[in-house]
């Protein structure tokens, strides 16, 4: 990531008392759509906001931030467009890893992303790796992810350990899938972002954000940045979270 000004976001960052955010990071077709640009246009301008906020979120002192990069439904899309995003993907982590390296982040990946092309598979291991010994934020990308289809993993891993005498069933509860899921050694989810004015969750994250404070702006993802990352930290700040309590 190229070095730039950074935004003043110091007046947000004691205050917000937001340690996890996760963005859908929505609205790159239509971005370039009203600039007359091809699609790929869009999602390149995509990557840039990723850069933008990564670094905003560190200003901010969040302990991580995932991002709902690209779904499993993602792959009925055109093979041309799925193929642009796996290239933008590769090149990403190839230019970028050494910043986050540099600034203590630890690279997560979230989802079925060993499905993908075994040397992006290879390059994703290898930025993991690198970052492993890291203790500053963890950006975590959602790779091949779907919200239902980790469940269902967490699942089948339960009931292996139930058929291997390992685990009663009675004893499953809300922690033993917590420790299945994907996010499992990630903060609670306090804060659920979706960029582009829609208003639904898209199979992201389902069972984490039960009780994180949702967030819906019009903004598309490639004109989000740090100011509403920051406007988004205001707004929870105000935010009641009684979790089902009085």
């Amino acid at each position: 990531m190229a070095s730039q000004a950074k935004p003043d976001l110091t007046r947000v960052a004691p205050a917000h008392g937001v340690r996890h955010v996760a963005i859908i990071m929505d609205g790159n077709g239509r971005w370039a759509k009203k600039r007359l640009l091809p699609r790929i246009a869009g999602h390149r301008a995509g990557v840039e906001a990723v850069r933008r906020v990564a670094r905003a979120a560190q200003d901010m002192g969040l302990e991580c931030l995932t991002l709902y990069a690209f779904s499993s439904e993602n792959w009925k899309r055109p093979a041309t467009e799925v193929s642009d995003l796996m290239g933008l993907l590769r090149h990403f982590i190839q230019s970028d890893i050494d910043e986050f390296h540099a600034n203590g982040v630890r690279l997560r990946i979230i989802g079925n992303y060993r499905a993908l092309d075994p040397s992006l598979v290879d390059l994703i291991d290898g930025a993991m790796a690198r970052t492993a010994g890291n203790t500053g934020p963890v950006i975590a990308i959602a790779l091949n992810y779907g919200a239902q289809d980790e469940m269902v993993r967490a699942a089948q891993r339960l009931a292996d350990r139930v058929v291997r005498g390992e685990l009663a069933a009675q004893d499953i509860g809300v922690d033993a899938i917590d420790a299945e899921l994907d996010t499992a050694d990630l903060p609670p989810l306090d804060l659920l972002i979706r960029t582009s004015g829609e208003q639904r969750l898209s199979n992201f994250m389902l069972w984490q954000a039960a009780y994180a404070e949702l967030y819906f702006t019009d903004m598309l993802w490639p004109d989000f940045d740090g100011r509403a990352l920051a406007q988004a930290l205001d707004a929870f700040r105000l935010r009641d979270r009684r979790f089902g309590g009085l």
